[in-house]
Order: C-alpha cells, then structure tokens, then sequence
C-alpha cells in the first residue's frame, strides 16, 4: 500500500507500470520513488500543470523524502500516459509527495503548490489545455484537508485583490495514485530532457492561514522567483540547503 490512498504497486497499475518503479530510486534524491510514508512522515498529491515542472518544485524542498509522477482523480483503474493525455480518463497529471513532519510541514509544502502555478486556469495551465493539466490536491488525512481548505480560502482572498478570478482547484480526500511511465519521472534531471514547464504563476504569495505552521526559513523561498518565466527550469536540481 502506498500510504493510505488505497493504491498498491500490483493494483493501482494494473502490475505494468507498478513493477518497472518498483524500488526504483529517485534520479535526485537517491530514495525509492514508490516509498511508502513511515512513522513521522506523510503524503500527499499535488495537480499544478505539467508534472514535469512541478515535480521538480517539490523535490528541490529541505525534507522531502521522494517524489513521484503519476495520475489521479479520474476513473480509468490502469491509466497511460496517452490515455490521460486524451483527456477522456478524468485523471489529473500529479506529484506524489512524501515529506518528514518534522522538518518541512503541510503548510509549507501548500505554500509551495499555490504560488507555483495559477490555479485560477481551470482545465490548462498555461498552453496545455485538458482536464489532465486542472489543479488539485488529493490527500489521506482529515486534518491535511482542513489545512488545505484553509489555505485556499486565504490564497482566494489574495489572488481577488490581486484582480485574480475564482480558484478551481479541487480538492478531495482518498483518492488513488497511479505511477506515470519510468521515462517521466524526475524528467527535467535527466540528460536530455526537453525543459518544459506550463505553469503560470501569479506572482501572489500565501502568507500566514488558520492552522498554519510553517517549517521552512525564510531564504529558502528566495531559490524560487516566479516573477521570472519558467523560474523552475532555471534552478540547480538539487536540494536546497537549509544554511
């Protein structure tokens, strides 16, 4: 089992994709991308876009154990990657995040999701267009939902001053993981990867919400500058540093 979205790695995939991650060590990090969350640690699922940049995001944050690509939010019991691409699965491209609980928080990591992308976009995050791209955050834990909720409402009140639309993030509890093709994991670390990221941030940051307790110092969120296009393509790979 993969934490508690109810999805295993002979299951979830229909055994095809499942066996070619299984232990398959992050290109990054160096950790088993399929990983399950041990005691202090957590998960959860993140729909900004592309997976391709987003994943990179996540994985560049002080105490994130591994990540992943995959899809979720659909209906399709062994989704590909052409399949989601033609729309009609109801999957959303996402990264699965296990974190230490410890070190880096929910809070931190939502800080993250909202200001990586605009989540006002509906179905497209910047040129990709398609529910796969909508924007979306699945977790397994009442308590991460509520912080979630929470977060949104203060990022909504942010983005309408900033002249932003409503948000259409979806937001939903237990929602299975299915691991995307090995070739898309950590994509933009590989050699010869095409440097692609959709995602079309607002500029807006999320500051302090109910329930918030953020984890992160400050200059960590200096290595991300969303004012400058693609800033994701343009940072190293590698974990940030604390110091």
């Amino acid at each position: 089992m993969f934490g508690l979205f109810g999805s295993s790695a002979t299951n979830a995939t229909g055994g095809t994709i499942a066996a070619m991650v299984q232990n398959l060590p992050h290109a990054v990090l160096g950790t088993p991308i399929d990983a399950e969350p041990g005691p202090g640690e957590a998960e959860a699922l993140f729909g900004c876009g592309c997976f391709w940049g987003a994943e990179k995001g996540f994985w560049r944050l002080p105490g994130v154990i591994t990540t992943a690509v995959g899809y979720a939010g659909g209906s399709l019991a062994d989704p590909t990657y052409n399949q989601v691409c033609s729309g009609r699965t109801g999957h959303a491209e996402v990264v699965r995040v296990v974190w230490e609980a410890n070190r880096i928080s929910f809070a931190d990591l939502l800080k993250l999701f909202w200001e990586c992308h605009d989540p006002t976009q509906g179905d497209r995050q910047g040129n990709d267009r398609g529910s796969q791209y909508r924007s979306a955050i699945y977790v397994n834990d009442p308590a991460l939902l509520d912080l979630a909720e929470a977060s949104r409402s203060t990022y909504q009140a942010a983005l309408a001053e900033a002249g932003y639309g409503r948000i259409t993030t979806e937001l939903r509890a237990d929602v299975p993981f299915h691991f995307a093709e090995p070739y898309h994991q950590q994509y933009l670390a590989k050699p010869g990867s095409r440097p692609y990221c959709s995602a079309q941030p607002s500029g807006v940051r999320l500051g302090a919400f109910p329930g918030a307790t953020y984890l992160l110092p400050a200059h960590i969120w200096d290595s991300y500058d969303w004012s400058v296009s693609h800033c994701v393509l343009r940072g190293d790979n590698a974990p940030i540093a604390l110091c």
